[in-house]
């Protein structure tokens, strides 16, 4: 009788078991499976230039990709008379929207709600990203427009 109700007891066990981990696998939060983007990134450098000739320029700033599927960008060169560029005026840049992350390509498309510049709004953007570890590297889809943007984790 022993070994028999060992056996049921096991039995018993192994089904506990199964539904248990049945259970955590659809109570497992979806986000579990985000992009490695998703976070908040703090400017470590801003590289811009021709022809694959990039120069240092002098801003700091941060972009937060969320869970929610939103981008915020804000960005300062510290001379506010820097001349405006297609993205910034009086040396800020700042826009928020709709983003849509593609870990397979490195790339996501924002699509921008609110900007500074208000010309802005209503565009998408596409643009390439690389995570290692706690560092972002952002450029442009084209690179004519010559550009690379370092980031780390906060």
């Amino acid at each position: 009788m022993r070994t028999r109700k060992s056996e049921k007891e096991q039995r018993h066990m192994t089904m506990r078991l199964k539904i248990a981990a049945l259970a955590l696998s659809v109570i497992t939060p979806a986000f579990s499976q985000e992009s490695p983007i998703i976070g908040a990134w703090r400017m470590r450098s801003l590289e811009a230039g021709a022809d694959g000739n990039l120069k240092p320029v002098p801003y700091s700033g941060q972009v937060i990709f969320t869970e929610a599927g939103t981008l915020s960008v804000q960005a300062q060169n510290p001379d506010a008379k820097a001349p405006d560029t297609p993205y910034t005026a009086n040396g800020y840049e700042a826009y928020y929207g709709p983003v849509a992350i593609d870990d397979q390509d490195k790339t996501f498309v924002i699509t921008i709600e609110s900007s500074l510049v208000r010309n802005l709004v209503g565009k998408s953007m596409k643009r390439k990203f690389e995570v290692l570890g706690n560092k972002l590297v952002l450029t442009p889809d084209n690179p004519a427009e010559g550009w690379r943007v370092t980031y780390e984790r906060y």
